[in-house]
Parts: C-alpha cells; structure tokens; sequence
C-alpha cells in the first residue's frame, strides 16, 4: 500500500516547486532594514556653524558652542514629517569637536557653556528619536583636525575606536554607523598647525574598526565608500544610476593598493556592478541647503517639495536610499524655510502613495511557479508585504503579466520591486498600455532590486497595463506592482 502511494504521488512531486533559489550576493538583516528605511536625514552641527564655515579647522575652541534653543524634538520632528524614518547625528565632524560628553577629548560639549556644561546633545537625539517613533544613526568624523595624535596608531587605537565605543554602548540601538574618506590634511592637532597626511587604505585598519560596530550594535548598516553593507553612491546630488546594481566590488585608483574609504573609484557607486562580489546598495546623499552647516546667505535656497520629489524618484526609485542633510542654525533649530520644505514634500509623499491605483485588478501571469501556487500567485504583488512575490519556474525568464483594472485610471508612477531576501534578479523590462485597441509601450528599465520608480513623461489614461520582463538570468521573484499619479 505504501508503495502504491508513494507511486501516485510521484507526478505530482515531479511537478511541484520549491522556492527559487537565490541568485548571487544576498542583504543581510542590517541591509534589510536599511533598505525597508528608505529615508533619513543626517544632521550637521557643531563649531563649524558659529563660525559660518564648512569644515571647522579644530581651533574654534569649544566656548562657540551655545544653541539657546536646541530642540532636538523640532528636528527629528520636522524629519518625520517629510516622511524620513531615521536620522544619522553627525557626533563628530572633521574639526573633532564632540556634541557628547567624551572621556577621550576635552574638546567636547561638556566644555562649552551649553546647559553649563551638562548638556548632551547625542542624547536629546536619542530621547527624541525614541519618543518619536524614529531610528537613529551617528557618525564619528575619523580625521580629527583638533587631536595631537592625529596621524598616529595611538589615534586610532586610544581615541577614534574608543569615541565609536562610547556611542555604541551609550546610544544605541543604532540602525547606521555612517563612515566617510575623511583622510587628513592641514588641521590645528593640538596647536602643532600642521599638514598631516596617512596612508589611506590602511591608517584607521578598517577591518579591525567595523569588527567593534559588528560587535556592540550587529545590526546596523554600516556606510562607507566601500561598504562594507552600503556604499557611496559617488556625488552628493542625490542621484543614483538609471541602472543602479545593488551588487559591488569596491577598487583602488591604484593597481596593487587595498580599497578604502576616500581610496575608490568613486564613480563606480553610481551604478555599481552587476558581477559584484558583495551586496552593497548605494546611498545618495544630499543637502536640503547648497552646504551642509548653516549659512543664513542659504536661507533663501531650500530646495523645494518639488526638487526633493525628483530627487527622491532618482535614488529611492532607483534602489537606493536617501540622506537628506539638515542644518541647525546657532540656535539650535532648523530654520522655518527649512521646516516647511520637510512637511510639504511628507505632504506630496503621502498623496502620491496613499493609494495604489492596480488595487483590485485582476491578474493573469503567461506563468506561475507550479507547486504552491498560493506562494507564487502574482497576486503578491498587490498586498503590502514587501518579501511575499510573483515567481515564474526555473526555465521560464521573461514571463509576461497583464492588469484589468475594469475601468480606466490615470497614473504617472509605475513601482516595482523584487524579493530582494533571492537576491537582485531582473534585468530588464518593459510596460505597456492598452489604448486604441492595440498595446502601446510607455516605458523600459533595467534594474529593479528593493526598489524601482518609472515616472512617466506624461500621464496615461488605460484600463489594462501589460509588464513584460525582457532580460532575466533566472526565472523572477517579483514582490510589488503599483500605479500611482504624481500631482504637480
């Protein structure tokens, strides 16, 4: 009887299909959520904006620091009301002044008359995050223009690692640990007022630093220009690639040296590689003003609700994510030019994506992943779980899909994504409108990964729209489909 049974179900198990398999480097955890983030703001503060500068020489003393109006509520506030889900504390810039009270430099904000030296403005961002409901990040300057040990072992063993420590242990959990190619150069080191330069792909031994973040805060995504989870998409406009891989393999300028941050070839990030070794995503970094302190000349530059929409379509719709800098002036707030920028471009986010216009559509796939059928449906592709998704079979790679939404809509927006847990998959696509009773194409792309925006050139008025993969080295994992109309 046994064997009987196990005869009738052999075709069957012929038949069926486990998931696909993934296909090259895969995100870990931290990645993850990095890229489920999408947004966030990275905040500039300290001497250097008393001092109407972009880079602080180390010499301003820290008596300049004296916000009589520090709110970090107002801040991380007016970030989640532009739709951004985290902010990066920049607890250290380049002049190596500390906004927390450090046992590795006097050069801190214990020192500065801020709430008589007790103040801690790492942890108002802290409390404030939490109380919001937002992530938080820091970063750590490694050039210290300030310290005398500057240049030496001692710095990076005594100082750089132990300030790293010091946030990790007091002001986490952490979502990002944001590194930089910040690499020496003239500076104040202690008085000496000097020209100090390292070798940079191995001085701050990389390795050995990011074992401490792996460590003390394991999930969080560390930035840098060559990763190791997120890399530098290679300018500060905000733009990723049309074609923008998550997938990477960090160079040297030289041939023979080791990859380090401020030591690749930055104009690689835009796109990335498609035979990339590790999985790295881009960040796209960019400041809301023309610099990233405070200039009251740049009250009158914000950029607009418009231009961070178009930004925002050029590095979160291309699989990226966005680091939008903010500035607090001297008095510790961000300025109201600012703070209305933020909330009406959460405004246009929220109105272009409140509701996807494919709801409700009936689906029919050329192909479905046999088996569980139920797991591969394309009907995946309209719910809100970013990892359930629309799979073909092995064999099949540019399988087709058609949406009948019953009755003709107008949209501008085509979002797609992939189970990005399978890796990076699809490479090229097509889509098209049904109108005058033929199929018309509207729009192509490559690459789709955690994210991909098509925003059309004009808005399109049909009832059904056809997606068709056109390049694929494996069958697909797709999780996401939506029509939206962007409303200028």
């Amino acid at each position: 009887m046994k064997h009987l049974l196990l005869f009738l179900l052999l075709p069957v198990m012929a038949l069926a299909q486990k998931a696909p398999k993934p296909y090259g480097p895969l995100p870990t955890k931290g990645q993850l959520q990095w890229q489920e983030t999408g947004m966030y703001c990275i905040i500039h503060f300290g001497p250097t904006t008393y001092m109407n500068k972009e880079w602080g020489y180390g010499d301003e003393g820290a008596a300049v620091v004296n916000p009589t109006e520090f709110s970090a509520m107002q801040i991380v506030g007016a970030a989640k009301a532009g739709g951004f889900k985290g902010i990066v504390v920049v607890a250290k810039h380049h002049d190596g002044f500390c906004l927390w009270p450090t046992k590795t430099t006097d050069y801190n904000i214990s020192k500065s008359p801020y709430k008589n030296g007790k103040g801690d403005i790492v942890g108002e961002y802290k409390a404030a995050c939490e109380k919001l409901g937002m992530k938080m990040g820091v970063y750590c300057s490694p050039w210290d223009r300030n310290n005398a040990l500057y240049g030496k072992p001692e710095y990076v063993t005594k100082v750089y690692r132990a300030q790293l420590k010091e946030l990790y242990t007091k002001y986490g959990p952490l979502f990002m640990s944001w590194h930089d190619g910040a690499n020496g150069g003239d500076g104040y080191y202690g008085g000496a007022k000097e020209v100090r330069t390292i070798d940079r792909s191995t001085y701050y031994g990389w390795e050995t630093t990011w074992g401490i973040t792996r460590k003390l805060q394991p999930n969080a995504a560390i930035f840098g220009d060559v990763g190791p989870d997120v890399r530098w998409v290679g300018n500060e406009r905000g733009q990723a690639g049309e074609t923008s891989w998550a997938t990477y393999t960090p160079h040297a300028p030289e041939e023979g040296k080791k990859p380090g941050n401020g030591y690749v070839k930055d104009y690689e990030g835009t796109e990335g590689h498609r035979d990339g070794k590790y999985w790295m995503p881009a960040e796209c970094d960019v400041s809301l003003r023309p610099g990233w302190f405070y200039h009251k000349t740049q009250d009158d530059s914000v950029k607009s609700q418009h231009d961070l929409f178009d930004i925002y379509l050029k590095s979160v719709g291309r699989g990226a994510s966005l680091d939008l800098g903010l500035s607090p002036d001297k008095t510790g707030r961000l300025n109201e030019h600012d703070v209305t920028s933020l909330r009406e471009f959460g405004r246009l986010l929220e109105l272009t994506f409140k509701e996807n216009l494919a709801k409700g559509a009936t689906l029919k796939a050329s192909n479905t992943r046999s088996g569980d059928k139920v797991k591969f449906t394309a009907a995946n592709l309209l719910d809100n779980d970013r990892y359930s998704y629309w799979a073909t079979q092995d064999k099949v790679t540019t399988p087709q899909l058609e949406l009948d939404m019953h009755r003709p809509k107008e949209f501008n927006i085509i979002r797609l994504r992939e189970n990005i847990k399978l890796g990076q998959r699809i490479e090229e696509l097509a889509i098209d409108a049904w109108q005058d009773g033929a199929w018309q194409q509207i729009a192509t792309a490559t690459s789709i990964g955690g994210n991909r925006l098509i925003k059309l050139p004009k808005n399109i008025t049909a009832q059904k729209v056809r997606l068709r993969i056109t390049k694929s080295p494996v069958c697909i994992a797709l999780s996401d489909f939506g029509l939206y109309k962007y409303v200028n």
